[in-house]
Formats: C-alpha cells, structure tokens, sequence
C-alpha cells in the first residue's frame, strides 16, 4: 500500500512583484523584508489591504500571517526611508 507523503504546506506571498513562499504561516516583518535582497536600512513594508482597507505598515516586529484565507496571496511593498531636509 502506498501511503501518501505529507508535503509540507507553503505559504505564498508577494514582495512588490516577486513572489516568495515559506513553509511559514506567519512571518514577521523582518523576515518577510529578508527574503528581498539588497533592502536597504529604514525601508519600511507596507501590505496590501483588499478591497477599501487601506495599506498597513508592518513593523519589523509585528506578526503577520500568510494563510490565502484573506483572498490569495499578501501583496507587500517596500517604502524606502523618507529623506526630509
């Protein structure tokens, strides 16, 4: 008998338009921003909101789970650190 094998589950996301997955359901926004090569420092990561939710900035800190649930995969971008002067 031939037993299924459990793959593990990844979860997809979007950094701008690269998509990235993980094997992760929630990542925080540190780890999502490491995925991007050459993020340069203060760049902060804003996620997508679907239909009139507006876009949330996530902290480096902050928790931020990747189940499709929420409609598809999340859309990030990065927002490179205002220079004010």
């Amino acid at each position: 008998m031939n037993q299924a094998i459990n793959k593990p589950k990844t979860y997809k996301f979007f950094v701008g338009n690269e998509k990235y997955e993980t094997d992760q359901v929630q990542l925080t926004g540190a780890q999502i921003k490491a995925y991007v090569p050459d993020v340069a420092p203060g760049t902060k990561l804003s996620l997508e909101g679907h239909g009139h939710d507006p876009d949330l900035i996530i902290a480096d800190d902050e928790l931020v789970s990747l189940d499709e649930q929420h409609g598809g995969p999340r859309r990030f971008t990065l927002v490179p650190p205002a220079n004010f002067g």
